[in-house]
């Protein structure tokens, strides 16, 4: 399967991860650091800008798409987000599959206000810290790549300095898994299924039912969404937001396709 490729990938990245990585070092960077900037709550009811929340991707390739963006600028295109009043950003990482780079993200973190996620395939502790150091406020764990323990694990220690967690499902085995943990409060539901690439809106719909409402579980719908019916079946199926990526690297104002696609920011 591709996604066992691409683990098999990071791997490698996190075994020259490790030959440079001293917890101690980096325990004193992120001491230094100023606080994080609320991944969460800016895309939760009590801090989104619009009835569904908003993580606009800033994104130049994908393994199934190939390049999706020929004038791709990261910082550019994060102040056009952020001016057209997104939520929060994500910022693609992973360098061999989707041609991204950690300084995009430090690039980023220097030029907007927006809380920031580091999306990747985060498969070892270290790779939360170095999240933190380049300027994320949030990182992403995908439940198909990691065990019951890593999850539980990995969470734990991205909250001990200062990161949100996304929390990734595509299935119900997944979201089980996840809920039975009982820590997260983010939850991405990929409408793609990573071993295949396929998408479907209907995993949204099927998914959300199982989740309790009553545990305050802010839940993104990710991957596939390209129009405003799309937004008004996942808003209708429970989501509370949504992560974009491919929708709006395609549009030439990716500014204009935020307000075309979300509506005006509601003033409170």
């Amino acid at each position: 399967m591709f996604l066992d490729k691409i683990v098999e990938t990071k791997k490698q990245e996190v075994a020259e991860l490790s030959a440079r990585f001293s917890l101690n070092a980096y325990e004193r960077r992120i001491a230094e650091m100023p606080n994080t900037l609320g991944f969460e709550r800016a895309v939760s009811a009590a801090g989104r800008k619009r009835p569904m929340g908003l993580i606009a991707e800033v994104k130049k390739a994908s393994p199934s798409k190939g390049l999706i963006r020929d004038d791709f600028d990261p910082v550019q295109l994060a102040k056009a987000y952020e001016a057209a009043g997104t939520d929060c950003i994500s910022v693609l990482t992973d360098r061999d599959y989707f041609q991204g780079a950690n300084e995009y993200l430090q690039a980023v973190r220097e030029s907007v206000n927006v809380p920031l996620l580091r999306k990747d395939f985060t498969i070892d502790y270290r790779q939360i810290y170095e999240a933190r150091d380049i300027g994320a406020d949030a990182v992403l764990l995908i439940a198909a790549i990691l065990t019951k323990a890593q999850l539980s694990e990995f969470h734990d220690i991205a909250k001990s300095i200062g990161l949100d967690v996304l929390v990734e499902v595509h299935d119900r085995r997944e979201l089980e898994t996840v809920l039975e943990l009982d820590k997260a409060t983010l939850i991405g539901i990929n409408n793609r299924d990573l071993r295949t690439f396929v998408t479907d809106l209907k995993t949204t719909e099927s998914l959300i039912g199982i989740i309790p409402q009553d545990k305050g579980i802010t839940m993104i719908s990710e991957s596939g969404i390209a129009g405003t019916e799309d937004m008004a079946f996942l808003q209708a199926a429970g989501a509370h937001g949504v992560l974009i990526g491919e929708h709006f690297m395609r549009k030439p104002h990716v500014g204009e396709a935020i307000e075309q696609l979300m509506g005006p920011v509601v003033v409170r």
